[in-house]
């Protein structure tokens, strides 16, 4: 019994000395003088995180003080400072592949040094190394107002280039960040078509739209278009197909589309078309859309609009007057005032096409 005892009393003791060590390990979460703050922004479709923490001037001289000139800085306090890039990106024109890097910055009184470094997961810039390096930019540094707390901006956004700024005391360290959408978006756009949204009309005819409208390869647009068109016929991508086809400069085929979408046009999306060419200056082909969408419709409420703005263009105004009380009468409740008022402007014998 005692051996056993004994035995107990061993088995105990060695499992608390496994136990202890491991439980010396375990971190407390406490309030910290520096606090963590973490900011995204999107480029594009590029997300650019930056996580840091934050410490405080607390009256103490920063630069070349607490933050010594031509040594390596952790760009922040406590753990490393990290930037993450969800696809590859260009700072200060130098190309960087996608991922996260450690964020270190090299102080100096006219001119600090960036760096990206390959390692994100250390304390502060004591394990620091060249080696690791993915990449280095040099910035001037600029005078800004007093920041007590250190911290990051993104500055200056436009659709594909920002300017992240780190601010503390009187001072930003400025660094520009940019993306290459004509390179990121085909690619992406291929990759998301293969999903769920593959089934769908309007993903295709929205990438087919984005490449036709942002300097994309129109030959790509047009099989987006295509592909749209299989999958459903409609006003919108035969319409599509039309526009980037004359961007090509095959006009017969872009004359033979635009039939088959107006031959295919709801009366509401013949008459907001037959609106467009309006607000284009293009009076005589609106007219030909408004007379093709009162053959098809005659007794709908936004035609009886359009026999009025014909009437108006002849001189008509007793006709246009009854057409666009009969549409008015007819139109939505969203619409009746503004038909209303179009009444008056005919009464008063205005020219409502101007």
């Amino acid at each position: 019994m005692c051996k056993l005892r004994f035995g107990i009393c061993i088995l105990a003791l060695s499992l608390c000395a496994v136990a202890l060590p491991l439980l010396a390990q375990t971190e407390l979460v406490l309030p910290r003088e520096s606090q963590a703050a973490s900011l995204t922004q999107r480029l594009g479709i590029t997300d650019v995180t930056i996580h840091y923490s934050r410490p405080l001037v607390r009256e103490r001289k920063i630069w070349g003080g607490l933050v010594p000139y031509d040594a390596v800085w952790r760009a922040g306090a406590n753990e490393n400072t990290t930037i993450e890039f969800t696809d590859p990106v260009s700072i200060e024109g130098k190309p960087l592949d996608k991922g996260t890097y450690g964020l270190f910055m090299i102080p100096g009184e006219n001119e600090w040094t960036v760096i990206f470094s390959k390692s994100s997961a250390s304390w502060g810039q004591y394990t620091y190394t060249p080696a690791e390096d993915a990449l280095r930019v040099t910035v001037k540094p600029q005078p800004s107002d007093f920041h007590e707390a250190l911290t990051y901006d993104f500055d200056d956004l436009k659709p594909d280039l920002t300017l992240v700024n780190m601010r503390w005391e009187k001072l930003a360290v400025p660094f520009r960040v940019q993306v290459n959408l004509g390179e990121i978006m085909p690619a992406s756009l291929k990759q998301q078509l293969r999903g769920g949204t593959r089934w769908d009309w309007q993903s295709w005819s929205e990438a087919a739209d984005y490449l036709a409208g942002n300097n994309g390869n129109l030959n790509d647009a047009l099989d987006d278009a295509n592909h749209s068109i299989e999958l459903e016929e409609r006003f919108e991508n035969l319409e599509q197909k039309s526009r980037i086809l004359g961007k090509l400069g095959r006009q017969e085929e872009a004359a033979a589309a635009h039939s088959n979408a107006l031959a295919v046009a709801s009366v509401l999306q013949l008459h907001s078309y037959g609106r467009q060419l309006q607000a284009q200056g293009k009076q005589q082909q609106a007219f030909e859309v408004f007379r093709m969408n009162i053959a098809k419709h005659p007794d709908n409420w936004a035609v009886h609009s359009e026999v009025a703005r014909i009437a108006c263009a002849d001189g008509d105004f007793g006709r246009a007057v009854a057409e666009m009380k009969l549409a008015a009468d007819g139109a939505p409740d969203e619409y009746k005032q503004a038909f209303e008022g179009l009444v008056k402007r005919l009464e008063a014998k205005q020219d409502i096409n101007k």
